[in-house]
């Protein structure tokens, strides 16, 4: 794996994410209670024997870049190393990345150690757990260009991703970006014999889509980058078939695209189930961060199922079923939350804070007491006062008031927001 590197591609500005990249970057976005979505990439690489690694950033990219100079330190006789590489302005370039063949495209300078035969590309807000060297594997043996991790998926699915159709020996014939018409779905639907060589045995799954993980060789890298196309998904990867040799990896794993709120929210939650997917208990595969070195939780005459519970969180006399608690979370007494995600806190108040608060009439960080919350992401450092209830009706439509949002029937309280007492949210 000597002759590999891999570049983590830092998103763009996440709107569909917002509020929770209102002060950060996709990628480092929380997850799982005590993780950002940029150790999951990071992870795959290093469990993989992969220590050349490449972060693209641009958009409010100041605790990505913190979290990650805290977190991944490789020592001097591995040759490892990740190199942060943001938007910036040259003698021949002064724009942004317009998409990611751009943010490769701008940065190739950066990429010259003539050890490196293959890049592999990955997304920096993707939630999966992959043998990288296995897809390296396939790779070098299929004698490729370009190799694509490609998973099955329902029709429902394929509408907001790349999908292909392959011969039997996993070339792609043909590749199309977020199909849109009965023709196209029509066209890119693969036969059961084929979907089966993928390992998929759920016949809905008929269509086989891009996972947006690429490995190149650094010579055909370097050439489809010559032009001007902005994006791989929508102009490198379907400009390619034909011209390389473009394969399609079969990948049958826990994958998700963390792209929404709803699908952030979904994929938390399910964290929280022993039956899930995606594990993170899997000894053979860690998942890295920052080392808080935290206290243990905390917990006093509470009941808790089907939950998970970071360090350092305190949880007094309260009811929490199917939750993601994170880190130095605060719940007092007599709340009860359901199906939610607490992002924690980034510091406990000390006496004299707790003072000031109320010196301001604030509430102090965390969950106060008696408070009702259901179907619910609450972002760190928020302040929900005594008695509020959370509890947002099935299919209430999309809204944004001062201090919260409701996004796909999901309340989102932002980072460092105010909830007063008593109030109701629904």
């Amino acid at each position: 794996m000597q002759n590999v590197a891999a570049i983590i591609l830092g998103g763009g500005v996440g709107k569909r994410l917002y509020p929770l990249t209102k002060y950060r970057a996709k990628p480092a976005v929380p997850i799982a209670g005590k993780y950002r979505l940029v150790d999951i990439p990071i992870s795959n690489c290093i469990n993989s024997d992969i220590t050349k690694i490449f972060i693209l950033t641009q958009f409010n990219t100041a605790s990505l870049h913190r979290h990650i100079f805290q977190s991944y330190k490789f020592d001097s006789f591995n040759h490892g190393y990740i190199e942060i590489l943001s938007a910036e302005q040259t003698l021949t370039n002064t724009t942004w990345y317009q998409g990611t063949a751009d943010a490769v495209r701008q940065n190739l300078s950066h990429f010259d150690d003539p050890s490196v035969k293959h890049y592999i590309i990955l997304s920096g807000d993707q939630l999966y757990m992959m043998k990288l060297h296995r897809m390296l594997m396939f790779h070098v043996e299929k004698k490729a260009d370009i190799t694509i991790a490609v998973k099955p998926v329902s029709k429902d699915k394929a509408a907001g991703l790349g999908i292909m159709k392959t011969g039997d020996n996993f070339r792609i014939e043909k590749f199309t970006e977020k199909p849109s018409t009965k023709e196209a779905f029509e066209e890119f639907k693969s036969e059961q014999s084929t979907v089966r060589l993928f390992g998929e045995k759920n016949t809905s799954c008929a269509y086989l889509a891009s996972m947006g993980i690429y490995i190149f060789r650094n010579e055909a890298l370097r050439r489809v980058l010559e032009g001007r196309e902005e994006d791989f998904g929508k102009h490198i990867i379907p400009n390619s078939i034909g011209k390389y040799k473009v394969f399609a990896y079969p990948y049958t794993g826990y994958w998700e695209d963390i792209g929404t709120i709803r699908s952030f929210y979904d994929a938390n939650l399910n964290l929280a189930n022993a039956s899930s997917d995606f594990s993170l208990y899997d000894p053979s595969h860690p998942v890295y961060t920052h080392p808080r070195f935290l206290p243990p939780m905390m917990i006093e005459s509470s009941f808790i199922e089907k939950s998970i519970l970071a360090e350092g969180a305190i949880i007094s006399k309260s009811k929490i079923s199917n939750c993601v608690i994170g880190i130095r979370s605060t719940v007092k007494a007599g709340s009860h939350i359901t199906n939610s995600i607490l992002m924690g806190q980034d510091f406990y108040e000390r006496e004299v804070d707790k003072k000031e608060a109320r010196r301001r009439k604030l509430p102090e960080i965390g969950i106060g007491r008696k408070c009702r919350i259901n179907r619910a992401i609450i972002d760190k450092n928020a302040r929900i006062g005594d008695g509020v209830v959370i509890n947002p009706k099935d299919g209430a439509e999309n809204r944004e008031e001062e201090q919260y949002l409701i996004r796909e029937g999901i309340v989102v309280i932002p980072k460092k927001a105010v909830i007063p007492a008593k109030t109701v949210i629904k």
